[in-house]
């Protein structure tokens, strides 16, 4: 990254270094509580069960709403602070907008997918910055475990409500979407490599 002394990270310019670090480094890069979050890039199976669970998604979604992938999310309370879930439910009209950051009040549903080398500390507080955002419907896959968790009702900073299960038990949708995602084919990761 650039010597240059205006690009440190400081309040007020992290969306700057985050897409000057995406754009050397290839790294997803996401602004979550004031604080740089980087992820490299999809592996094979993570991206198998985005594309998987958008496969079951596209034909079943009511008129007027679509699922997106490399889609950015506003969050509340900071100007920085922005999320880009693996895959988004937003209102077709995304197709057509100039702006780079979706509204979280349009966003019907969130998914994430677990990284290999993900912390539990850091998915609890991923959970909590989307419901402090109100995002209506967070589902998070975990191909580490062969798990899957369904969180709703966002208020007081957390999901009020949450079902969990495991892959092959299908996941029930609420309204408006009101679809049951099969997850039986749902790919597990491997053992994770060594560090030497």
């Amino acid at each position: 990254m650039s010597a240059d002394p205006s690009l440190r990270p400081r309040p007020g310019n992290l969306r700057e270094i985050a897409a000057k670090i995406e754009e050397e480094t290839g790294l997803r890069v996401q602004v979550l509580g004031g604080s740089l979050v980087m992820s490299p890039t999809l592996r094979g199976k993570h991206a198998g069960t985005i594309r998987r669970l958008r496969l079951q998604l596209d034909p079943g979604l009511p008129a007027g709403l679509a699922a997106y992938e490399v889609t950015s999310v506003a969050m509340p309370g900071d100007l920085d602070d922005y999320a880009t879930p693996d895959l988004i439910v937003l209102p077709e009209a995304w197709d057509d907008d100039d702006n780079w950051l979706a509204d979280p009040a349009d966003v019907e549903l969130a998914v994430e997918v677990i990284s290999q080398s993900e912390k539990s500390r850091d998915i609890a507080q991923k959970s909590d910055w989307y419901a402090v955002a109100g995002v209506p419907v967070l589902l998070v896959m975990d191909p580490r475990h062969g798990t899957w968790a369904m969180h709703t009702q966002p208020g007081d900073g957390r999901y009020q409500e949450s079902w969990r299960g495991r892959y092959g038990a299908a996941v029930a949708l609420p309204p408006p979407l009101a679809l049951t995602a099969a997850t039986d084919s749902f790919p597990l990761y491997g053992e994770p490599p060594r560090r030497r």
